[in-house]
């Protein structure tokens, strides 16, 4: 008996062993986030005079630069964030349903070209009064047939909406180059930007209107996934699908639904980009906000108003960062990406912090004191 004591008494527990966290105060968490910043920037220091041979306050004035520099690049940084916001906040809905919509890129390229299409061969022959109007139902149109394509499969067959989602962004981008050829069959691929169905300027610019969508359709998304019935039903089918089956939702007509939402607003950003600030269109178009846009949403907790403060951070990396590059003479981004990476991995890395706790072992003489 003796024995057996000494050898339990002998296995002694690990020093600390992770323990998710009921519940933590939201400044807590924030706090948390602050300090991940934080060390990011402390890391991109002490890498940018490794690498770049540059000291961490020219990297940090060269960023702020990028975005404070003048008024017309704080004009740039609210518009590519409104842009950003717009897309994060379509992804949203799914998201929170667990419909894992890897499709925003695809869906907001066809906005757009739905919109460039409507420019091309309607501009001129119509007034842009009505040609406005058009471009931006058929390109929130399009975005919606592009994700309730999958999204059907999805209600009806069970297929993988990830992989279905991922392949409808390069059928898109396929589509819109062998357009291109065949409008433009002896040029460089590229279409100029047509005169045609171009947004009204605000205080002489394209940038105000972006920001101003943005906000409103920020104030939709919130209203509708916190107060709606629809927002609701979203919710308990994204916990459980039983769930939802056992009380009486219709769960294949709330994914059809949803998907349908999630890619309007996708075609709404398509439209923006194309009506409002680039009035043309190529597999560019995009430039992967679409999948940036996931990182957002899922760092924002699905929380629109959230989702504002993220994508103000994510633009302002990409965009100082950038401003990095062009002032050490680099033409290419290998380190504005590595910047970025840093950032978003101490970003993620802090999430782990927020659900979860390190408990340490008690010592010794507590246990003795006991």
């Amino acid at each position: 008996m003796n024995n057996e004591a000494v050898k339990v008494k002998s296995v002694r527990e690990p020093l600390f062993h992770v323990v998710k966290r009921t519940e933590i105060v939201w400044w807590k968490a924030w706090l948390i986030r602050a300090a991940a910043i934080v060390a990011a920037l402390v890391a991109t220091g002490l890498l940018s005079f490794i690498v770049l041979k540059k000291s961490p306050f020219f990297v940090y004035s060269s960023i702020f630069s990028g975005i404070f520099g003048s008024s017309r690049r704080i004009l740039m940084f609210l518009r590519s964030t409104a842009i950003l916001l717009l897309i994060s906040l379509a992804v949203t809905p799914a998201f929170k349903m667990r419909f894992w919509n890897t499709g925003a890129e695809g869906q907001v390229l066809v906005g757009a070209f739905a919109s460039v299409f409507c420019m091309y061969y309607l501009g001129g022959k119509v007034p842009d009064g009505i040609l406005i109007p058009i471009m931006f139902v058929v390109s929130l149109a399009a975005g919606a047939v592009w994700a309730g394509i999958p999204a059907v499969f999805r209600a009806k067959w069970k297929t993988n909406e990830t992989l279905f989602t991922l392949m409808m962004n390069y059928i898109a981008i396929q589509l819109v180059l062998y357009t291109i050829k065949i409008w433009r069959p002896t040029g460089t691929g590229k279409l100029e930007a047509l005169p045609y169905g171009n947004l009204p300027q605000i205080a002489g610019g394209d940038f105000w209107l972006s920001v101003i969508v943005a906000v409103i359709v920020t104030a939709l998304v919130y209203v509708y996934l916190k107060y709606s019935k629809q927002g609701y039903e979203i919710s308990v089918v994204g916990e459980s699908e039983n769930t939802a089956r056992y009380i009486g939702i219709d769960v294949k007509k709330v994914i059809i639904r949803t998907l349908l939402i999630s890619g309007a607003l996708c075609g709404l950003a398509g439209f923006m980009l194309a009506a409002g600030i680039d009035h043309t269109v190529s597999d560019e178009t995009v430039g992967g906000m679409g999948f940036t846009a996931i990182l957002v949403s899922w760092l924002a907790k699905f929380d629109p108003i959230a989702m504002v403060f993220v994508s103000a951070l994510v633009t302002f990396l990409q965009q100082g960062t950038g401003q990095l590059m062009t002032d050490c003479g680099i033409a290419n981004s290998f380190f504005s990406d590595i910047v970025i990476g840093i950032m978003f991995f101490f970003i993620i890395g802090c999430e782990f912090f927020i659900t979860y706790k390190l408990k340490f072992r008690k010592s010794d003489k507590k246990e003795k004191d006991k």
